[in-house]
């Protein structure tokens, strides 16, 4: 998209118990419940009853829980476009937030703006497969004898660089495991389950369709390592005035820091650079009916998300300063 390249700040809430429930900083709940102050709207993911993901409004702050933190799978849209058109012409401010695939979505079902419309996409690794996540739950369900209560995909216990995936069941047990040594996230991390367009996203590059963009500050250790302390920094990438003006709004919840923005993507080239295949998806799903799925995704991700990510670490500089510049030319 052509314009000026984003203005960018690193923040994180001052509430401590938001910045814990929250993937990262803490910002998205700023920015909702800022929305429902004013009477708004908040669309957002929130697991159903069964644990799959579906987009949803919240007009309470209780409603708002559900749609805080990461979740690692297809969200289903449903009805929540013609919803948001419903309650934008009724004159009620919305914020939508979702993938950045989803935000276009919304703009191109609504074919115009919207005053008191209100976007915030997020910086996307890619989007797995709902079967795969049924299947998940599914197994540790059995694993506990009990059915799940809650599920974290972003628990911070172990810290915010080193999450891990969190389930607890009514039985009264849990079951946590970091990223590296949970095969959900190790697969997910392989991109062994993502839906295929995902390797060629249209919807990559530094400049959005959304007002906002939230991420992790991956990173942040080395370009403000005074705002590092393991418990979750947000960064913002801010597209429009209209975001502009409602990150203003928060100035006095958040610890901010402006950042260069192009400085910030190198160490998220996910923003601008589409996932790569992963050569065993055929195989994975070939197997996945007949095996058990953790057995299915240990025999196709040989190499462990440790060796991957010291790979990364690598070559992410010097790789991710190569794309940033064709990117944003």
């Amino acid at each position: 998209a052509a314009g000026p390249m984003p203005r960018a700040v690193a923040a994180y809430s001052k509430d401590a118990a938001i910045r814990e429930r929250s993937s990262s900083g803490g910002i998205f709940t700023l920015l909702a419940e800022e929305i429902l102050r004013e009477g708004g709207v908040v669309f957002g993911a929130a697991f159903d009853e069964d644990f799959r993901v579906r987009h949803v409004a919240a007009e309470t702050r209780e409603a708002l829980a559900a749609l805080r933190g990461s979740k690692y799978t297809q969200s289903g849209i449903g009805d929540a476009y013609q919803r948001a058109r419903a309650f934008l012409e009724a004159g009620r401010t919305v914020l939508f937030t979702g993938t950045p695939c989803q935000i276009a979505g919304l703009r191109a079902y609504l074919g115009r703006d919207y005053p008191q419309l209100y976007t915030q996409d997020l910086i996307c690794h890619g989007v797995p497969s709902p079967k795969v996540w049924e299947r998940y739950v599914s197994e540790r369900e059995t694993s506990a004898a009990s059915e799940a209560r809650e599920i974290f995909f972003r628990h911070k216990k172990r810290g915010w660089k080193q999450f891990s995936l969190r389930v607890e069941f009514e039985n009264g047990t849990a079951y946590t495991q970091n990223l590296s040594k949970d095969l959900f996230l190790r697969g997910f991390l392989s991109n062994l389950y993502l839906r295929p367009s995902c390797c060629d996203c249209a919807f990559k590059g530094a400049r959005r369709e959304a007002d906002l963009t939230l991420a992790d500050f991956w990173g942040i250790q080395r370009m403000l390592p005074e705002l590092d302390d393991d418990r979750g920094t947000s960064l913002v990438l801010i597209h429009t005035e209209k975001g502009a003006q409602l990150m203003q709004r928060l100035q006095q919840q958040i610890v901010s820091r402006p950042v260069d923005a192009g400085a910030a993507l190198r160490y998220n080239t996910a923003a601008v650079q589409s996932v790569a295949a992963n050569q065993h998806r055929a195989a994975f799903f070939a197997r996945l009916d007949e095996q058990k799925l953790d057995t299915v995704i240990a025999q196709c991700c040989r190499v462990s998300v440790k060796e991957k990510a010291k790979r990364i670490a690598r070559g992410v500089l010097r790789r991710g300063a190569r794309i940033f510049r064709r990117c944003t030319r």
